[in-house]
């Protein structure tokens, strides 16, 4: 079976190691090192299997028309809605993804932030290197720690379910808000499902994990924002456009509200916001999903992929184009 490359070239080996690469040549006829950046190259009349990734050309009917034996599309990452059009799935190609596979560093990312959050670590690091002076903790009761902190997921997407699966160890109380979920499927996934007024009303710290779409657009506004206690965290390792900057922007200025924001609209801020020198704010640069090594974990997930393809096994990750219209 004839397979091929179609990413930003230099991501190829970034994702596939020698090992992987090693792997993935026993299953299939490919060109490692190759990629395709066009469907006008020759080798894509041949393909049958299409390997994909950030930079992946668009698939539409012309492309569709160049890659006549093209049966699936592998994609070493999560959403497909950027490249993949409507001719795909008239075409009735097998299309998985890596969604769940990058999920994990961006859970990984947000459990970092939430335990952080609720020992107070970046306000109090900013203190301390202002004062140099060791705070005398045992009178300081802004420190809520993570025992019986309540902490809310907003959206049971792939990375709110492996956030809430890691906060499982931990004496935390979890809730989550999804319209797409009932209390018995929230139970299951270990949190309690609420509306949005209780998950901003009762939530120390808010994780946002929803999807971008039309309904999504700045559903965190002034109002939710309002409902948050005192001192609460919120974190976006989402899409920036889910939350209303201005807003946001507003209680931090008056320091009632801490955040940290791996994602904001537009991305990055302008140099001139003031959230870049707001000690209750800390901006990095979209660093959450899989990075260095952690995008070995896509290789890997992609490399099973083709191997269920060629065992004759059913996809490990199949997109729903039906789900599509409701995801990120």
């Amino acid at each position: 079976m004839r397979a091929a490359f179609a990413m930003t070239p230099h991501l190829q080996h970034r994702f596939f190691d020698a090992p992987l690469l090693a792997e993935l040549g026993e299953l299939v006829d490919i060109d490692a090192d190759g990629v395709l950046t066009s469907y006008d190259d020759p080798r894509a009349a041949e393909v049958e299997v299409l390997i994909t990734a950030w930079g992946t050309p668009t698939i539409d009917a012309s492309a569709l028309a160049r890659m006549p034996r093209l049966r699936a599309v592998v994609h070493a990452a999560s959403s497909v809605k950027y490249f993949l059009t409507s001719a795909a799935w008239e075409r009735d190609l097998r299309v998985t993804c890596g969604v769940e596979p990058n999920a994990r560093p961006v859970a990984e990312y947000a459990l970092a932030a939430v335990l952080w959050a609720t020992k107070s670590v970046l306000p109090l690091t900013e203190r301390f290197r202002a004062e140099r002076v060791a705070p005398d903790l045992t009178m300081d009761d802004t420190i809520d720690g993570a025992y019986g902190t309540t902490v809310g997921v907003l959206g049971a997407s792939a990375t709110g379910r492996a956030l809430i699966e890691l906060l499982a160890p931990f004496d935390l109380t979890v809730l989550v808000s999804d319209p797409t979920i009932d209390a018995a499927r929230a139970t299951e996934l270990g949190a309690e499902l609420v509306d949005l007024d209780q998950l901003f009303a009762r939530s120390r710290v808010v994780s946002l994990h929803a999807p971008l779409l039309p309904q999504t657009r700045h559903l965190v506004d002034a109002r939710l924002l309002g409902l948050l206690g005192d001192g609460a965290t919120l974190i976006n390792t989402a899409r920036g456009g889910i939350l209303d900057h201005d807003a946001l922007r507003a209680e931090l200025v008056t320091g009632r509200l801490r955040a940290v924001l791996d994602v904001t609209e537009p991305e990055p801020l302008p140099a001139e916001d003031p959230m870049w020198s707001l000690p209750n704010a800390t901006l990095t640069p979209h660093i959450a999903g899989s990075q260095g090594g952690e995008l070995h974990r896509l290789g890997r997930g992609a490399v099973d992929e083709v191997r269920a393809l060629i065992e004759g096994r059913p996809p490990l990750h199949p997109v729903d184009p039906a789900s599509l219209a409701t995801s990120a």
